[in-house]
């Protein structure tokens, strides 16, 4: 019988609790059908992730999220449970929530959903097809988890 998904935090910022991305992440997960699942999460500062965003994607600038999968392909999930690994400034978070008019919790599911999506193989940067794929995907757990716009449908994308 399986223990259940794993999920790991490593929080680089002060005074965060991470107890709720903790419970979102494996909701999603077993929501997702991946009750083994296992996925590395790390909350950190703009001057964290700017350089990741850098070497990894060629964008110089600090970003709201970054997921770097451990497999690519389809139906490696059952092979092999680790996902990866997302990266998410909540710096960078914190100001998504004010434009947005919500709490960093809520950002924090918005790029969570997001990321984790990336890591199943959902692109919005491929064309319109995928994207809409993906914004539906985003809405959708969303609109179980509680509400909030996914980073998709705010992007008109």
């Amino acid at each position: 019988m399986s223990a259940g998904p794993t999920v790991d935090i490593d929080v680089r910022v002060p005074d965060l609790e991470p107890g709720g991305v903790h419970s979102d992440a494996v909701w999603l997960l077993r929501r997702l059908d991946l009750p083994d699942g296992e996925l590395s999460i790390v909350l950190c500062d703009d001057a964290f992730i700017r350089p990741l965003n850098r070497d990894y994607r060629g964008k110089d600038a600090a970003t709201d999220v970054l997921s770097f999968a451990m497999q690519e392909g389809e139906h490696l999930i059952e092979e092999d449970p680790v996902l990866g690994d997302l990266v998410i400034s909540v710096e960078t978070a914190g100001r998504q929530a004010a434009e947005q008019g919500h709490d960093l919790a809520v950002e924090l599911r918005v790029l969570l959903v997001h990321g984790l999506l990336h890591l199943l193989g959902y692109d919005h940067e491929v064309d319109e097809a995928e994207a809409a794929e993906m914004r539906a995907a985003e809405s959708k757990l969303l609109g179980e988890l509680g509400g909030a716009s996914g980073l998709i449908a705010r992007s008109g994308a």
